[in-house]
């Protein structure tokens, strides 16, 4: 008997699953279509104004049965035992089974990285996942307190779920490929603020980056991570919008011996996690003829904050660390500084300068 049951179970919801949310949705439709009818018929006129109908459908046709609206003739009752209910019991029990497919599969999705943001806009963009240097990553771009709120987007092509699903701010994305167009398009590329490619080996960081070069807005930043160093020359050339740094092992163990300390020193200017940051703002609209001099006493004064250097754009061309005081300073100029949390440019008086 059991087995029975159980075979008529996953009979409804094979049929369930392949019911359209259009066609459960006309039924129910035309089922209060035809309850209403009957009602009028039946002469039901309590029940037949618009919001009682309402009430009086779900209430009934759930079996919730208030008693405050009942069919009063024999016709009505009539209807409502042998139509209005069963075949409403049913169209609900439908209704409930393909809400919690429904909700079952965007789980899922969102797990497997199945999920679809093709409709998403300034988002944060991560290629690649390794397991302790992706979690650091998340957790200095989050430790920025200041940060605009943008979602992060863990795009990965391998064969994994989700590694982050604790956390509400990022979202999970498997691609067939990083290069593939209409993969890319899951992921809204043309739609990112900023992008971090940090592929499994320095060719799949190239190719994704130069890929990615080409498929942003303007307005984006790409960042790329790679252990050898010409490749990442190489995509400098290339790739105006592309930074692209690789691992300085070698100079920071070169510093630390010649001048002890200098290590833990990287590591405060890097970590938003504790102490001074390093930290980067565009020059708002200034006086024609600015000097350095000005902008450092006013940044370390007003904001607590060490101006570092100055570059012509994002991707850091033309950078002067520790500038001559007397360096005009023009709109779009990038300011590097160092700071306990982040200077927005509305929070500077650029005019007063």
């Amino acid at each position: 008997m059991n087995l029975v049951i159980k075979k008529i179970l996953i009979a409804i919801r094979r049929h369930i699953h392949h019911v359209s949310w259009t066609s459960v949705v006309s039924l129910l439709a035309l089922h209060m279509l035809l309850t209403w009818a009957c009602l009028y018929a039946a002469r039901e006129t309590e029940l037949l104004a618009l919001n009682q109908f309402i009430y009086y459908y779900i209430v009934t046709t759930s079996t919730v049965g208030y008693g405050d609206l009942s069919p009063a003739t024999e016709w009505g009752k009539l209807f409502v035992a042998l139509v209005q209910i069963p075949v409403g019991l049913a169209l609900f029990g439908v209704v409930l089974g393909k809400v919690g497919q429904s909700i079952t599969g965007l789980i899922k999705a969102s797990m497997t990285g199945d999920k679809d943001f093709s409709g998403q806009t300034e988002h944060i963009i991560i290629f690649g996942y390794h397991h302790a240097r992706t979690r650091k990553m998340i957790n200095y771009i989050l430790a920025d307190n200041k940060r605009l709120e943008r979602r992060i987007l863990l795009a990965v092509d391998e064969e994994m779920t989700h590694p982050f699903s604790d956390n509400p701010h990022v979202d999970f994305v498997r691609l067939s490929s990083f290069t593939d167009l209409d993969e890319l398009k899951r992921v809204s590329i043309d739609g990112a603020d900023k992008v971090i490619v940090d592929g499994a080996d320095d060719d799949q960081t190239f190719t994704t980056a130069l890929k990615m070069s080409r498929l942003v807005n303007d307005k984006c930043h790409i960042s790329a991570y790679f252990l050898d160093e010409s490749k990442s020359e190489m995509l400098r050339e290339h790739c105006k919008n592309v930074e692209s740094t690789s691992s300085k092992s070698v100079e920071i163990l070169v510093r630390s011996m010649q001048d002890p300390g200098s290590s833990r020193i990287q590591e405060e200017l890097l970590s938003t996690l504790h102490g001074d940051t390093q930290f980067s703002l565009e020059v708002g609209k200034v006086k024609e003829g600015l000097k350095f001099e000005a902008l450092f006493f006013y940044f370390k004064k007003e904001c607590d904050a060490t101006i570092l250097g100055v570059a012509q754009n994002r991707v850091g061309d033309g950078l002067d660390l520790n500038p001559p005081l007397d360096m005009v300073i023009k709109q779009g100029d990038i300011l590097h500084y160092m700071a306990v949390e982040r200077v927005l440019s509305d929070e500077i008086n650029w005019s007063s300068l």
